[in-house]
């Protein structure tokens, strides 16, 4: 039998089967939950007749503490598979992300917000840009940010412009984790060893025939949003950090350009004394000087230790997440292969 190009992995590697799993990171949205899995599964057994693909959701619960993991199991698989994996703790939506990757049964892969934020039919043109066009990597972008903060936007681009900046695979701007990837894509990504990961960047960084859609997100029904400032902006440094080395190459060129214009008033200060016998300047230029030299020498130190601190988590090798609690739903059947919560199963190593 010849294998469909689309399923091709790498040389040795068993395919997984031909479908699509749509993978829900969910954190605190028991409210939004329900709501969202019946547009998932009307969207699932929409693919399943008109395309024939066989389709599951798997939702993957990060340390909820609202119940969001007892509302998952409860969830009736309506015409498609419904797979839960609880981790142990909250261990952040990249591991929740990682987890789906790791734990889908079918080939391609498509990422969804538990919000109901994502319109399944900007979903639907992700998979016909896949099996109609044959793209590998389908990203979404939010087609404008009218409705959100200057301040809000202004601090996105400049995270763009940043992370982009002296790489050559540069991240699409304003691309969301909102994406489909093909199987051969998706198996790309899996064999990425590092555990400090940034889904869009490493995304970006496997190849393949990449394309965007423009989008604009469906209001929220239920719950509110879990993001404040602060958490993007932790997000926005553990992105940069792990994509770019910008930093450090700002931090070189920033002690090359105080250490030169250090060196020129020097130059100034000894011909200001000799040809002209001007008195040094004293204490409060010296200062200043010290002060503003330590400060950048401080802020150099953070930003190189956020660098040793990755490595320092590269280096302890510990799970990127471990499961406590996971169960399949077949369509019309009852769950199977329930394990007991408290019982780490099949962590990422």
């Amino acid at each position: 039998m010849t294998q469909d190009r689309r399923v091709i992995a790498f040389p040795g590697s068993e395919p997984p089967p031909f479908g699509l799993t749509i993978v829900v990171p969910a954190y605190n949205e028991a409210e939004a939950l329900p709501h969202t899995h019946a547009k998932l599964c009307a969207f699932g057994r929409k693919l399943k007749e008109e395309r024939g693909l066989a389709v599951e959701i798997l939702y993957v619960d990060d340390g909820s503490r609202d119940g969001t993991l007892a509302v998952a199991r409860s969830l009736k698989a309506e015409g498609v598979d419904v797979q839960v994996v609880g981790f142990s703790r909250n261990f952040g939506k990249e591991a929740a992300l990682l987890a789906g990757l790791d734990n889908a049964r079918y080939g391609a892969v498509i990422f969804m917000d538990a919000d109901g934020q994502h319109p399944t039919s900007v979903a639907e043109t992700l998979v016909s840009r896949w099996l109609d066009d044959g793209y590998d990597v389908i990203f979404t972008y939010k087609a404008h940010r009218r409705d959100e903060p200057r301040l809000r936007t202004l601090f996105v681009n400049a995270f763009y412009a940043l992370v982009n900046a002296g790489v050559r695979h540069k991240i699409p701007a304003d691309a969301g984790d909102f994406r489909l990837l093909s199987p051969r894509a998706a198996a790309a990504l899996r064999r990425l060893p590092e555990r400090g990961r940034f889904f869009k960047g490493l995304s970006s960084w496997v190849g393949f025939r990449q394309i965007g859609v423009p989008y604009e997100p469906d209001p929220r029904e239920q719950g509110e949003a879990k993001w404040s400032f602060w958490g993007l902006l932790a997000f926005s440094i553990e992105g940069l950090t792990s994509f770019s080395i910008v930093p450090l190459r700002l931090a070189s060129l920033l002690g090359a350009a105080l250490a030169a214009c250090a060196f020129l008033y020097g130059l100034y200060i000894v011909a200001e004394t000799v040809f002209l016998g001007r008195a040094v300047p004293g204490y409060p230029s010296v200062f200043v000087a010290v002060t503003f030299i330590g400060g950048v020498q401080l802020l150099m130190i953070g930003v190189l230790g956020e660098y040793i601190g990755k490595i320092l988590s590269e280096l302890k090798g510990r799970p990127v997440y471990l499961v406590a609690e996971q169960s399949l739903v077949r369509a019309a059947e009852q769950p199977v292969g329930q394990a007991d919560a408290g019982a780490p199963l099949a962590p990422r190593e």
